[in-house]
C-alpha cells in the first residue's frame, strides 16, 4: 500500500468512527424536529413496548426526580421519564413529587416554604433512605439537560400552565418534551400555546376519553395513559385509540412496584402484561430497567 495512502485511510476511519454513539450516547434519543418526536410514539401495531422511568427511577444510590438519577438509567436502556415540577417559594422551577422536601432531602418542611437558595444547603436521598450528593434540581437544568438525551414529561403539580409554557419556549424544548394533560382543557391550552407538542394525556374511562376527544387537539400529539392495566373495562378505548395511532400507557408504580422482592416483581410483570387482552405499547415504572430486560426493543431517536 502507498505510503501516501496511510493519512488518508486514517482520516477515513477517524471520520466514520466519529459517526457513530460516543461511549454512554448508545440509549440517547435525539429528536431533529418535532414530527421525528411525534413518529417515535406514534402507535404502529409492531408490539414495540417503550419504556417510561416514573419520577426517573428507584435505583440504588440515585434520587428520584434527578439528573444523575436519569443519566444512570439512559447509561442502561432507552427510556423517556416522568417528572414532577413544584415551585419554590421564589418561584422557581423544580423537581419535587411531595408538598414537602422530608421524604426526599435531608430537610424537612413544605417546598413552597423555601427559595431555591435554601435548598442549596440540602442533599438528595434515594428510595432507599440514603443521603447522595444530588441537589434539588431546576426544571431549567433538566431541559437543558435532556436536549439530544431523552424526552421529559411534565406531570402537573402546582405550576401554573403558562410558566411551563414559556420556560419550554425559553428553552426551544418543544422537541424533546411532554405534558401531562389532567383534562382536554389542559391538553387544549398546551397545545393552542405549543402547537404539536406532545402530550399524555388521562384517557381512563369513557368520561375522559370524551373529555379529551372533544378538546380538538390532534390524536398524533399524544400518548394516552389508560391506567393500571388493559382488561375488559377499558379495552374499548384503547382500541378506539389504536384506530387514531396514540400509544396507550399503563403503570406499574401504583401496583407491582410496591412489592418487595425484585423477583416478585419481576413475574408480577410478566403476568400482568400476558394476560391483557392487548399488550400495552408502554408500561411506566418505577423500575423501569427491569421491565425493559422483559419487554423492551430498543428505538433510536430519527435525525433528518
Amino acid at each position: 500500500m502507498s505510503n501516501k495512502l496511510l493519512p488518508l485511510i486514517t482520516v477515513l476511519f477517524l471520520l466514520i468512527a466519529s459517526c457513530g454513539p460516543k461511549e454512554g450516547e448508545e440509549h440517547y434519543l435525539k429528536f431533529k424536529k418535532l414530527k421525528n418526536t411525534q413518529e417515535y410514539f406514534a402507535y404502529k401495531a409492531d408490539s414495540t413496548i417503550l419504556v417510561s422511568g416514573h419520577r426517573g427511577s428507584r435505583e440504588a444510590g440515585f434520587p428520584e426526580n434527578s439528573i444523575e438519577g436519569f443519566q444512570q438509567i439512559l447509561s442502561r436502556i432507552p427510556a423517556f421519564f416522568e417528572v414532577d415540577p413544584r415551585l419554590t417559594k421564589d418561584s422557581v422551577i423544580v423537581l419535587m413529587h411531595d408538598e414537602t422536601i422530608d421524604r426526599t432531602t435531608n430537610g424537612t418542611g413544605k417546598l413552597s416554604d423555601f427559595t431555591y437558595d435554601d435548598l442549596q444547603a440540602y442533599r438528595l436521598k434515594d428510595s432507599e433512605g440514603n443521603i447522595t450528593a444530588a441537589m434539588v434540581p431546576t426544571l431549567e437544568d433538566v431541559l437543558e439537560w435532556s436536549n439530544k438525551k431523552t424526552i421529559i414529561n411534565l406531570d402537573k403539580k402546582d405550576v401554573p400552565l403558562q410558566m411551563i409554557v414559556d420556560l419550554i419556549k425559553k428553552k426551544k424544548a418543544q422537541k424533546y418534551v411532554m405534558l401531562t394533560a389532567h383534562t382536554g382543557a389542559q391538553a387544549r391550552f398546551y397545545h393552542d400555546k405549543l402547537p404539536g407538542v406532545m402530550l399524555s394525556v388521562f384517557a381512563r374511562n369513557d368520561a375522559e376519553y370524551e373529555d379529551i376527544a372533544i378538546s380538538g387537539v390532534p390524536w398524533d400529539n399524544m400518548i394516552a395513559y389508560v391506567g393500571q392495566r388493559i382488561d375488559d373495562s377499558n379495552r374499548h378505548i384503547v382500541e378506539k385509540l389504536h384506530a387514531k395511532g396514540v400509544r396507550c400507557m399503563i403503570s406499574f408504580a401504583p401496583s407491582h412496584d410496591r412489592l418487595g422482592a425484585t423477583e416478585q416483581r419481576m413475574a408480577a410483570y410478566i403476568k400482568e402484561v400476558e394476560n391483557s387482552v392487548y399488550r400495552p405499547d408502554i408500561i411506566e415504572s418505577d423500575y423501569p430497567i427491569d421491565v425493559w430486560n422483559i419487554y423492551g426493543k430498543k428505538q433510536i431517536g430519527v435525525e433528518e
